[in-house]
């Protein structure tokens, strides 16, 4: 490693990559070595929900080999939601300052990193997009992209979201945007964490910013999407949208 690689990301400080896993087993050490490559001086942090396929044992000998990557075992499967929030705690304890949420399947390309680190410069939160110019998705059936496209749409029109990408979970935070989003607040562990992060980004007034990435369907492993993930997103993105249009005519009838 280089100085130069070293230090190339070193203004914004400290830099986490949180990878949740459940029974990744296939991909957990290609996607580590992926990141280690493409941002040498981020840190790794596997969020593993105590895989029955061995994958939190795997992550440990990752770790042992490099002081950069470390793992966070967690009692069991409690949603991609959780996992994360897990993990931002776990990196703001222990004093990162950018914190990057990552699949472990290899859809999120790690090579493509650097790109979401340079829009952090100017921005609270960057994320990594599928349906701004220039992003695209890679092997997946047109009956998938037709619903993730929709979802996405769907979300950014019910809830007022300036974001093309809404559901999409590559993303990089400044530790003061997740610090003032009340992380304690967030219940929702599925499909509609994202959607759930993104709308209390917009609201409580941070910037944005969207780059194209290019979205590649997992080789290995089984996708964690289902159908009751999907109901569950719809329902809550629902629910918030008609809440916060009822809020708004309230506080007008109030200024009556």
């Amino acid at each position: 490693m280089t100085a130069a690689e070293e230090t190339t990301f070193a203004d914004l400080g400290e830099v986490l990559v949180i990878i949740p896993t459940y029974n990744e087993a296939e991909n957990i050490e290609r996607i580590v070595s992926r990141v280690r490559t493409a941002v040498p001086g981020a840190h790794v942090l596997v969020a593993d929900d105590n895989s029955p396929d061995g994958t939190g044992e795997i992550a440990d000998k990752l770790a042992a080999a490099d002081a950069r990557v470390r793992v966070l075992h967690r009692r069991g499967k409690e949603g991609l939601g959780a996992a994360y929030l897990a993990g931002f705690r776990w990196g703001i304890d222990h004093g990162y300052d950018v914190l990057v949420e990552m699949d472990a399947d290899g859809s999120h390309q790690p090579e493509e990193l650097p790109r979401l680190l340079i829009a952090l410069r100017g921005a609270d939160l960057v994320l990594g997009s599928r349906w701004v110019p220039g992003g695209k998705v890679v092997n997946w059936p047109k009956s998938r992209l037709l619903l993730s496209r929709g979802g996405s749409t769907y979300s950014r029109l019910m809830l007022g979201v300036p974001i093309r990408d809404v559901t999409g979970g590559y993303r990089a935070f400044r530790k003061e945007t997740l610090l003032g989003l009340g992380m304690d607040e967030v219940a929702s562990a599925g499909y509609c964490f994202q959607v759930d992060l993104a709308w209390r980004t917009v609201k409580a007034g941070f910037k944005v910013a969207e780059v194209p990435i290019t979205f590649v369907e997992r080789e290995h492993g089984a996708s964690k999407m289902s159908r009751s993930i999907v109901v569950e997103a719809l329902w809550r993105v629902t629910a918030w949208g008609v809440t916060a249009r009822l809020d708004k005519i309230t506080s007008r009838s109030g200024r009556r």
